[in-house]
């Protein structure tokens, strides 16, 4: 079973349309309407963290989750998710120099992890006026992805297995969004 974090994004319930449509049990929780013991008690195979409005101080009790849990379930972050991973983790959240609101875009990857096997480039469709600040960036994460303006649009812990990608691969006009997240359950999860 996935655990599906809802932060209050539109997106969120074609994010799990996406999950259902490879096979998945999807539970989606409100991030108010969940604790630790819940998670514990469910004990998902894989947490997403949504895309949603503001920034990782509206993500309701996933920092909680995460310091519960990052060393034994895997969570992936989606856009406002990502964010939340790297400011769980010590980074720092700031206004991009230019926001994107249903832009398509290209990223470049590591060709692994979350983006192992898709196109590189890769066109994504981006949702955000915030983005991860790469000097505050600590040790423990690496960057998986950037914009071709350099901008972080992924993001994977050195050792746990926790991911977070900026754009949305559930949108539309996001090239192999479906393999991303595919990924996400076939090489993070194991």
């Amino acid at each position: 079973m996935i655990l599906l974090i809802d932060n209050y994004d539109s997106f969120t319930y074609n994010l799990s349309q996406y999950l259902r449509m490879m096979g998945e049990d999807v539970l989606v929780r409100r991030n108010d309407d969940l604790s630790v013991e819940d998670v514990q008690q469910l004990k998902p195979r894989l947490i997403v963290i949504s895309p949603g409005p503001g920034d990782p101080g509206d993500t309701g009790v996933c920092r909680e989750i995460l310091d519960a849990v990052h060393s034994s379930i895997p969570v992936l972050g989606i856009c406002l998710g990502m964010q939340t991973i790297a400011n769980y983790f010590g980074g720092k959240i700031v206004q991009a120099v230019e926001p994107v609101h249903g832009k398509v875009r290209l990223v470049n990857h590591n060709d692994s992890g979350l983006f192992a096997g898709l196109a590189n480039p890769l066109q994504v469709t981006r949702y955000h006026s915030l983005i991860v600040e790469e000097e505050s960036l600590p040790e423990c994460l690496e960057i998986t992805a950037r914009s071709q303006k350099g901008e972080i649009m992924g993001l994977r812990h050195k050792l746990y297995p926790i991911s977070g990608v900026q754009f949305h691969p559930e949108a539309y006009l996001t090239e192999q969004g479906l393999d991303l997240l595919r990924n996400a359950l076939e090489v993070e999860c194991v």
